[in-house]
């Protein structure tokens, strides 16, 4: 019954993430950063206003993407996380931009020869 109930609530995640940009608590990620155990030290409130910055840019755009790479890259990027809405729009902006490549694009195809 609890599996099921989680599943139901991916499912419901993943649609209302496919609507609108999804709320994302931005907090635990800037409490780790500002703490550096991230990796990466990087003050609360810089933190906050990045992933601000970054949530502004997904409002505007977030029509601008496929729902299905919406639903997929909210669950990537909050799946075992919180998740930012830096992961969310970087994941966003690579199914797009791969999308654009010629078929049969290579990396390196052609160079030195």
């Amino acid at each position: 019954m609890k599996s099921l109930l989680a599943l139901l609530f991916i499912v419901s995640a993943t649609i209302a993430a496919a609507q609108s940009v999804p709320a994302i608590d931005i907090g635990p990620t800037c409490r780790a950063a500002a703490a550096g155990s991230t990796g990466v030290n990087q003050d609360y409130d810089s933190c906050r206003k990045s992933e601000e910055a970054a949530r502004d840019i997904l409002v505007q755009q977030w029509n601008d993407f496929l729902a299905a790479d919406r639903g997929s890259c909210f669950r990537l990027t909050t799946t075992g996380t919180p998740g930012t809405y830096t992961e969310l729009l970087t994941c966003l902006e690579m199914k797009r931009d791969a999308r654009k490549l010629p078929d049969g694009a290579t990396v390196g195809r052609g160079l030195g020869r």
